[in-house]
């Protein structure tokens, strides 16, 4: 996955991810709206209105006293936790 850093200051990131689609930004969205500072995230990637970008943009705005990347950290470590618990899940259920 390569990742590309559009814009960073203390309380808001935006990065490009290259390679990906909506399955998985949606998945990453949604954890980084249940990490706790996170005000909002979302993510673009509409060619016509983003100059023919066509990988996802995320944006990231975090609480005063958190910091964006550590954020983008814990989300991405909640996707990786709800993954394992599902692997988990099916494995048990088959």
């Amino acid at each position: 996955m390569d990742l590309r850093v559009i814009d960073k200051s203390d309380t808001e990131l935006s990065i490009e991810i290259a390679g990906e689609d909506h399955t998985f930004m949606n998945v990453l969205k949604g954890a980084l709206l249940e990490t706790e500072g996170v005000q909002a995230a979302t993510y673009d990637m509409n060619p016509e209105q983003s100059g023919g970008q066509t990988d996802p943009v995320l944006t990231i705005k975090t609480d005063a006293d958190v910091d964006a990347l550590d954020a983008l950290e814990t989300g991405t470590d909640r996707v990786i936790e709800k993954t394992e618990d599902f692997e988990a899940a099916f494995e048990a259920a088959t």
